[in-house]
């Protein structure tokens, strides 16, 4: 033998797939507000996209969780703009200061 020492077959897929699985829970704890349970059975004034009508999405990320990618589902209209979100808990945030988060969008900058 040449002193090397062969990884197991077994264990090298053990280890990809729970890489694998961190990688997938990081990207779905980014995607949530810190805390939801404050929401909880409030109106946060979310429309839904009509069916058939076209979306023209210039925004990319939520304005409240920077970074996140849009929901084009989730959306509120703002001096007759939408304004679109990565969770259901944005919304309400946005709405009680929107002016903090105006000079983030996109639609807002024309």
């Amino acid at each position: 033998m040449s002193g090397r020492t062969r990884f197991p077959v077994k264990t090298l897929m053990l280890v990809s797939a729970a890489l694998a699985v961190l990688v997938l829970l990081w990207g779905c704890e980014n995607q949530q507000p810190a805390a939801h349970e404050d929401h909880a059975g409030h109106d946060h004034a979310v429309a839904s996209q009509p069916a058939g009508e076209p979306v023209v999405i210039e925004q990319k990320t939520c304005p409240i969780m920077e970074g996140n990618p849009i929901n084009k589902n989730l959306f509120v209209e703002y001096k007759g703009k939408k304004v679109y979100f990565c969770c259901a808990g944005c919304p309400e945030k946005f709405l009680e200061n929107p002016e903090k988060y105006v000079a983030k969008l996109p639609q807002f900058q024309q």
